[in-house]
């Protein structure tokens, strides 16, 4: 049964214009905003940190706790809106492919093509952490010292229920049907964001089946849903700059400039690890996607700053959609499903960035990783950014439970949280822009097939 999205409903147009603030937002100059409160809030947590010695501990912490109170609230207000804004997209991405055929048409190339990106991802970034070797970068009486000093006051945050990966053999067949929520409030309220994107599915999917007349108001509430998040991300972006500066002066007054300094290293691994990855995406857009390089990267431009500004996938999903639709030419039933999907399961950047930190602390430490715990950390990567939420700081939640599958310390990962906010702003960019990139390619693959809008 083919359907078309009904006349009641919103135009594609119309759906667009959730972008209309967030471009807004970029003629401001927010990116160069971000950038300076960066660069602000490493020199002011310079001055009230351990190095300089003008500000006691006990008042430094109280003044980083305070300055990075606005940062909290960001991040508290993005991760408050993500699940219904991931689960409406979702939903009315599906429900714009048109038909069933459409829909498995584009849904298997997709499964195969964001599975081999991911894995192709997480390898690189071990490679280039094998041959850059970041972890020897560090002296590590130093690294010991901030490890004791941090211990009572930094926590390792707990893996997120639904980046379980159930590895073992014998658990697949008790962990597959798991994935399926019983309770989806409950998946909601608990933040498995995997099961409330599989009970997205079947929702988008059934309503395909559906008269226009029986699918119409559910699609209208979505809507009204997917309109309303997007108001409350542009209340949160107006903070952004400030949540910046906060975070990264707190941050630098724990850490220790000293610190930063010696995880350069460890930095300049893992952008040149995303550099490679949007090489990747570059070399498939000029082959499948037959389109020039370039002007792929002129077109998603502004989606890659509002990224990198967020360092969420899902506060550009509007843009992203614009952006595709109007520049890159891609059809509608192709961007609405692939950018919401994409924003939860196509996490490249943040994959890579598993590999190479995993690789980091495992040098940091002197544990040597085997052939068989490598696959498994290619293997855990790949599986658990699937599903993760598409918000700031999930990274360290996937990571803290990669390194316990390999028998890595976790207390590393207080060492390299001071420079996540930098690497979250930056693995961002290449998740969306493989959303991009995927966007071009399948509209490509499957533009012989017929096509209902």
């Amino acid at each position: 049964m083919n359907h078309t999205l009904p006349d009641a409903l919103p135009s594609p147009k119309t759906l667009i214009h959730l972008s209309g603030e967030l471009q807004k937002l970029l003629n401001q100059h927010l990116w160069a905003k971000i950038v300076f409160g960066l660069v602000l809030g490493l020199g002011f947590g310079v001055i009230i940190g351990p190095e300089m010695g003008w500000v006691s501990p006990q008042l430094s912490s109280t003044i980083g706790e305070w300055v990075a109170l606005p940062g909290r609230i960001f991040l508290a207000i993005v991760q408050m809106v993500v699940m219904p804004l991931i689960f409406a997209s979702v939903v009315r991405g599906l429900a714009s492919s048109g038909s069933l055929e459409n829909l498995k048409n584009l849904g298997l190339k997709v499964i195969v093509y964001y599975t081999a990106t991911t894995v192709t991802a997480v390898t690189v970034g071990l490679l280039v952490a094998q041959l850059i070797q970041p972890g020897h970068s560090i002296d590590p009486e130093k690294m010991q010292s901030f490890l004791n000093h941090s211990q009572s006051s930094a926590q390792t945050p707990p893996p997120e229920g639904n980046l379980n990966t159930g590895l073992s053999i014998n658990q697949i067949p008790k962990t597959l049907p798991s994935l399926l929520p019983s309770n989806p409030l409950n998946a909601m309220v608990s933040d498995q964001m995997l099961q409330v994107v599989l009970f997205a599915v079947f929702i988008g999917v059934a309503l395909i089946t559906l008269s226009p007349s029986v699918a119409n108001p559910l699609i209208q509430l979505l809507y009204s849903i997917q309109e309303v998040c997007m108001v409350v991300i542009r209340w949160a972006m107006r903070l952004a700059p400030v949540a910046v500066f906060g975070l990264m002066t707190q941050l630098t007054s724990q850490v220790g400039f000293e610190i930063l300094t010696g995880l350069s290293v460890y930095i300049a691994t893992v952008l040149l690890g995303l550099f490679v990855v949007l090489l990747i995406y570059l070399s498939m857009v000029a082959l499948l996607g037959r389109t020039n390089p370039f002007v792929f990267l002129k077109s998603i431009r502004e989606v890659q700053l509002l990224a990198f500004s967020t360092s969420s996938s899902a506060a550009v999903m509007p843009l992203s959609i614009k952006t595709a639709e109007e520049k890159l030419h891609v059809r509608t039933e192709v961007s609405r499903f692939l950018v919401p999907l994409g924003a939860t399961i196509n996490m490249d950047g943040t994959a890579l960035y598993q590999g190479v930190a995993t690789l980091f602390l495992a040098q940091l430490f002197h544990v040597d990783l085997t052939l068989t715990q490598l696959t498994m950390v290619v293997i855990t990567a790949t599986m658990a950014s699937i599903g993760a939420p598409g918000t700031p700081g999930v990274g360290i939640v996937i990571l803290s439970m990669i390194l316990s599958s390999v028998g890595i310390p976790t207390s590393g990962i207080m060492l390299i949280m001071g420079v996540d906010r930098l690497l979250d702003m930056s693995r961002t960019v290449i998740n969306v822009s493989g959303d991009m990139t995927a966007c071009l390619i399948m509209n490509r693959l499957t533009e012989s097939s017929p096509s209902k809008t």
